[in-house]
């Protein structure tokens, strides 16, 4: 759901890391949903495969920080714990202590393995994750929107492997060898020869079982990620392909098929373990996936989905009326699913009853588990060599400053990211901006206090600014009409943004107030937008600065293509490291800002 522009600026921009580089040389699920638990058990006629998901990673090799790298967890007196989960080494071990037992199990993903990722897999182009999924064993994933950051010819690469076209080989001797799963796009064609990008579907067999899993993106990839890495390139709706591939698999014989969807939903309780079957007014699941999950045909027997970063095993009746199990396992690492496929040797197919669908259930990566030796391995190997770039000091902090992990409108970590794209372009001669406005979805992880390595409590490294602003746009200042900003604002929570507004971060000096109690575009209180204390003037002409993803319209922002007399400034990553440098020390850290621009009526 993240803005997604391109990064393949980003080692361009980090010269010095090319060259210091070179230098360097389940618990089981649920019980099986089997028709016939007794005879049919007892003679072998059903076998329960364990399918093991996760979602979004997005290159968390090393446990995320702050509130990214936690999961909510509801106690049995009602009460919620934050847990600490995620990281490759944790997930690594997870996935190998869940399949213990299980003679038959098949680890699958739901996309955005990779793009907006920390800088020790970014860095690198998202190798070091490919590599990871390689030695945990995945079989299969979808592709997802953060697949295409850098275009179409990187994940092309991604998944046939050879060096990167431009930055070479990272390690002496080494070959990047691509990955050993199939990415699969079946909703994404080529303009000129109407064929899949990659494979559509793919089919898993042991021992005389076989699943066919499809997989696809959202249709609305194009409205999320820069139109330059998609050129050439279509993308359909995902219920009309999944049925289309669904009748190919099973016309080659292949009866039980699960469909990988990067589309996701969201479930009434951000706890991981909450019960989205429960009956209660206001429980269940919303959002684009339960109009997906209905329309699927009934020959997928289960859905496993991504994109949104929420935790959910749910049901949802499919179009025959049958249950049907609808997953995803929140982000970066932090859970997996296990859900039990009970399949039928005679008929070839998943049982599914009209009351019981296969049995799932999420489960935290905890960090206290022992560490796969392997895992950390590869993210030492790697971090030796992103260390030059990444381990250098930008700023301190005073304490945490949210970001991605708020959970509010306007977020601390959004106003500091806002006001450093003012300051980079407020001069005369460096665009003239009056104000900022920053895209949420950019904003990837928080700030923490603790040190994430040998830097210090309170020390901000490049590594970590980057885990941050990880896609190096370049910054735009346009002129736009106080009209035009206020459809802007408008467009905040309507249109496309309705239903999951997307709440712009505003630099110092706007303020206005969003009264969540109306609906669309009257959430936007018209007299309440300011700047500097100054009501907007629909006639006057304001110098905006923004992002170039979002300038380009990009986030269901289309007021912003309108801007004229555009001046392209530094990048996002650059006014955010400068920021800090200039604005703090170690004897005056920055302070997280209160986050009061915004004033939210409930």
């Amino acid at each position: 759901m993240p803005a997604t522009p391109q990064r393949r600026r980003t080692v361009r921009r980090l010269t010095i890391g090319a060259a210091v580089l070179a230098a360097a040389g389940l618990a089981a699920g649920a019980l099986p949903a089997g028709a016939d638990t007794g005879h049919a058990a007892r003679t072998g006629r059903t076998v329960d495969v364990q399918l093991l998901s996760f979602n979004d990673f997005h290159g968390n090799l090393e446990p995320p920080q702050g509130s990214s790298g936690t999961v909510e967890e509801v106690q049995p007196d009602g009460s919620k714990k934050s847990v600490p989960a995620g990281g490759a080494e944790y997930l690594a071990q997870s996935l190998r202590t869940a399949r213990k037992g299980h003679p038959y199990s098949v680890t699958a993903a739901a996309g955005d393995l990779v793009g907006a990722s920390p800088l020790l897999s970014g860095l690198f182009h998202d190798e070091p994750t490919v590599e990871a999924m390689n030695k945990l064993g995945l079989d299969v994933t979808s592709v997802g929107n953060h697949e295409f950051d850098e275009g179409r010819k990187e994940l092309t690469r991604l998944q046939k492997g050879g060096c990167h076209p431009k930055d070479g080989c990272y390690e002496d001797g080494k070959k990047f060898r691509g990955a050993g799963f199939p990415y699969l796009t079946a909703n994404v064609t080529d303009d000129k020869t109407g064929k899949p990008l990659l494979k559509p579907y793919t089919v898993w067999k042991h021992k005389g079982v076989k699943i066919g899993f499809i997989g696809v993106t959202l249709e609305g990839t194009p409205d999320i990620v820069n139109a330059e890495g998609i050129k050439g390139l279509k993308f359909h709706d995902e219920v009309e392909t999944i049925n289309k591939y669904a009748k190919v698999l099973n016309r080659q014989g292949v009866k039980s098929v699960v469909a990988l969807i990067h589309e996701g939903g969201l479930p009434a309780s951000t706890s991981y373990n909450y019960n989205c079957d429960s009956p209660g007014p206001g429980d269940g699941i919303s959002g684009p996936i339960t109009e997906i999950a209905k329309h699927v045909t009934p020959r997928v027997d289960a859905l496993i989905t991504g994109h949104t970063h929420q935790a959910y095993a749910c049901t949802i009746p499919d179009p025959s009326g049958k249950p049907r199990t609808v997953t995803s396992a929140a982000s970066y690492g932090k859970l997996y699913t296990d859900t039990t496929l009970t399949y039928d040797r005679r008929t070839h197919d998943i049982v599914r009853t009209a009351v019981k669908a296969p049995g799932a259930a999420n489960h935290v990566v905890d960090r206290t588990q022992p560490k796969a030796a392997d895992m950390t391995s590869l993210i030492t190997r790697w971090n030796k060599l992103a260390a030059p770039v990444a381990g250098r000091p930008v700023g301190h902090i005073s304490a945490d400053i949210a970001g991605r992990g708020a959970n509010a409108p306007e977020s601390p970590l959004g106003d500091v990211i806002s006001d450093a794209q003012l300051e980079a372009t407020k001069a005369d001669g460096k665009g003239g901006a009056q104000l900022a406005l920053m895209n949420p979805g950019g904003v990837r992880s928080d700030l923490a206090f603790k040190a994430s390595g040998s830097e210090g409590d309170g020390v901000v490294t490049y590594g970590e600014a980057f885990t941050v602003q990880p896609f190096t746009n370049m910054m735009n200042v346009v002129d736009l009409t106080g009209a035009q900003l206020l459809t802007a604002l408008q467009q905040q929570v309507s249109g496309p943004n309705a239903a999951s507004p997307k709440i712009l971060q505003v630099s110092q000096g706007l303020t206005y107030t969003l009264d969540m109690t109306k609906s669309g575009a009257d959430r936007i209180v018209k007299d309440s937008v300011k700047l500097n204390g100054a009501a907007l003037d629909p006639a006057k002409t304001y110098r905006v600065a923004m992002n170039e993803f979002l300038a380009g319209g990009g986030d269901g922002f289309p007021a912003f293509k309108d801007g004229k007399n555009k001046y392209v400034g530094p990048s996002d990553l650059d006014a955010f490291t400068a920021y800090l440098t200039a604005h703090s020390s170690a004897d005056k850290p920055l302070t997280p800002p209160k986050a009061d621009r915004i004033t939210v009526v409930k």
